[in-house]
């Protein structure tokens, strides 16, 4: 049975490909695999659920699952949710949004590593600032590569673009407290949104999450597969998700946004917007995000950045930017 486990977790989480998000069927284990079955007009149909390569499960409307298919969930390291409809929003009858599973093997290193400077207010804002400074890092590397981001004007050259990252890295060094930081993260997805709306003559937008239209929408369910990458990192590397650099003020789970704050930007901004003007279906926006979450690394992103931070042993804010 040892052997089994090991198995199971012999593919690092930062190097899995898949999420999964089910809905009107029943998730079971079946000859030792994880299935899901759906009932057809005329049969039933089974199919199987790779979890030693899968990092999130997510179960939407009409799902049901088993003890024994949660126990082998649990046995690979997959972090199972609970939500509404189309993958938004989070949700379960107690406060808990995730199960996790229960590992007490995972490295300590990481959460001591980060409490020696999250209770220094001073080192609480540098680690922030990394965060906002990275996700810069992340865009421009991303937006620099994707051909097919290029061909629909996102990338580095657009002069609207430039002097709003150049407004925002200096901004953001110079802020003085996380509220600055705050606003200064504000202001840069506005003007995002409005590139964004630009390139794929969205027309009029204005970001409200209760909206029905398609970009707000995508919006809405991408953002939500970053959170499933942020959680999955976080509990990996044992960081409990309330001891945030930025948003910790108002949500309890704020370090699961913090970084899934590095992708969002970069991957799921721009592709919501064009699947929203090609007219994609929620599905297709999902597998478009997948996939881009893949062919970028995303998830490798957010292990190393959080590593990095956890162990950085000397804060000067001269060296910010490593």
């Amino acid at each position: 049975m040892m052997e089994q486990l090991t198995d199971l977790k012999a593919i690092l989480h930062s190097k899995r490909a898949n999420i999964y998000y089910l809905e009107k069927c029943r998730v079971m284990q079946k000859d030792g695999r994880v299935l899901y079955l759906t009932e057809a007009s005329k049969e039933n149909l089974y199919f199987n659920i790779p979890i030693a390569n899968t990092t999130v499960l997510l179960l939407g409307n009409g799902t049901s699952i088993t003890q024994a298919a949660m126990r082998m969930l649990a046995s690979a390291g997959v972090l199972v949710g609970f939500c509404g409809g189309g993958g938004t929003p989070l949700l379960m009858a107690t406060e808990i949004e995730w199960l996790s599973p229960q590992s007490e093997y995972r490295p300590t290193e990481y959460v001591q590593g980060w409490m020696s400077f999250w209770f220094d207010p001073e080192k609480r804002l540098l680690a922030a600032k990394q965060f906002q400074l990275a996700r810069i890092e992340f865009m421009q590397k991303v937006w620099s590569k994707d051909k097919d981001l290029q061909l629909q004007g996102f990338n580095l050259n657009d002069d609207t673009l430039v002097p709003a990252l150049d407004r925002f890295t200096l901004k953001t060094e110079n802020a003085m407290t996380v509220t600055e930081l705050l606003q200064v993260e504000a202001q840069l997805t506005k003007n995002l949104y409005k590139i964004a709306a630009n390139h794929t003559q969205y027309g009029d937008f204005v970001r409200t999450r209760e909206a029905e239209d398609n970009a707000n929408a995508f919006l809405n369910h991408g953002n939500y597969l970053a959170y499933g990458l942020a959680a999955t990192t976080l509990w990996v590397l044992g960081i409990p998700h309330g001891f945030a650099v930025m948003h910790g003020k108002t949500r309890r789970g704020a370090l699961v946004f913090d970084v899934a704050d590095l992708i969002k930007d970069s991957l799921i901004l721009p592709w919501a917007f064009i699947c929203a003007k090609e007219g994609a279906t929620e599905q297709e926006f999902r597998q478009q995000c997948l996939q881009a979450f893949t062919d970028h690394k995303a998830l490798d992103f957010m292990f190393d950045k959080v590593k990095s931070i956890a162990m950085k042993s000397d804060w000067d804010e001269e060296d910010l930017s490593k």
